[in-house]
């Protein structure tokens, strides 16, 4: 356990670091604590033996370590008040009523990535409670379409397929008529197992080109069931942070944005508002994550924000409570 003072010097360096990218030297800390450099070298000695800070190899001074961190998430922090800038911005989005709920959540959320100039995750609620509305399909030029799928809760997902160059318009429009006809009000993970045995069977008799027709939907379908809606806003801020200037390790993060495996990882398990540290974290050692989940209309979901471990975790704790309260009021 550690002494009032310690707990003070430790909140003092980790606020200060956030802050400065800087380590934290005794010689700023004299003012704040009202005790000479030499009591604070002395207090810093013991956090760093118990493993709290850390020294830097260009520096005399400390820097938090990630059980550091954890404490002062744990033990120290409290949630800052937000402005009243932030809070207009975002009840605007709240107070639009012509959008739609996973428009208000991903709206918000880019939002929240400029406030803490962070990344921002929305993972949204999974396709077997998203029931089909309708179909669409745009033409593109040579053998290709896009297909959009629209369902009941007002999430839209759409692909390019590739159909063949003998499929005439004619023949798609058919095919999107019965997915239309038979397939409304279908959960998405079950409409793959639908087109198998109850339009399979039929389309031959109205469509020649049938076989291209149906293994292309198919596909599609099979992808959009085991697809969460995900959402990134500001994945290239990280890039702002000194701790991202090494090649290799931004390189690293950024595929890992990009793999829709990876960012699945950072799905919420429970309610609360929770923090993830480094190798807490099962996405990235080198960042923290904060995350909950969501409960709206029957939706389930996760936000979550991805930033450096010098997070100004009790900002962005307060953001995501804004968040989740609004979403779920």
């Amino acid at each position: 356990m550690l002494s009032e003072r310690q707990n003070k010097l430790l909140k003092l360096i980790v606020e200060e670091y956030v802050k400065t990218a800087n380590p934290v030297g005794s010689t700023s800390l004299n003012e704040e604590l009202k005790c000479s450099s030499a009591t604070i070298r002395n207090e810093m000695a013991q956090l760093e033996e118990m493993g709290f800070i850390e020294k830097t190899h260009t520096s005399s001074g400390r820097i938090p370590s990630e059980m550091g961190y954890r404490y002062y998430v744990d033990n120290l922090m409290k949630p800052k008040e937000m402005t009243g800038e932030d809070v207009l911005k975002l009840q605007r989005i709240f107070d639009n009523k012509q959008l739609a709920l996973s428009d208000v959540i991903t709206k918000s959320m880019e939002i929240i990535s400029e406030i803490t100039n962070c990344t921002s995750v929305v993972l949204g609620a999974n396709s077997a409670i998203n029931k089909l509305k309708e179909v669409q399909v745009v033409p593109l030029e040579n053998d290709k379409i896009i297909a959009i799928v629209i369902t009941d809760k007002g999430h839209v997902e759409h692909k390019e397929l590739k159909v063949g160059n003998n499929v005439l318009p004619s023949e798609v429009k058919k095919v999107v008529e019965l997915i239309n006809k038979l397939l409304i009000g279908t959960p998405l993970n079950e409409i793959s197992a639908k087109l198998e045995y109850e339009i399979k069977p039929i389309i031959g008799n109205y469509v020649k080109s049938h076989e291209a027709l149906y293994q292309a939907f198919y596909n599609a379908f099979n992808e959009f069931s085991y697809k969460n809606h995900m959402h990134m806003s500001g994945r290239t801020k990280l890039l702002d942070y000194q701790e991202f200037d090494n090649v290799s390790r931004i390189k690293s993060l950024l595929n890992k944005f990009d793999d829709d495996k990876m960012v699945k990882k950072i799905e919420a398990d429970n309610n609360d508002i929770n923090v993830y540290i480094g190798h807490e974290n099962n996405f990235d050692d080198n960042v923290s994550v904060i995350k909950t989940k969501y409960l709206a209309n029957g939706e389930e979901g996760t936000i979550a924000i991805v930033g450096p471990k010098r997070m100004d975790y009790e900002k962005v704790v307060s953001l995501l409570d804004f968040i989740k309260r609004n979403i779920e009021r």
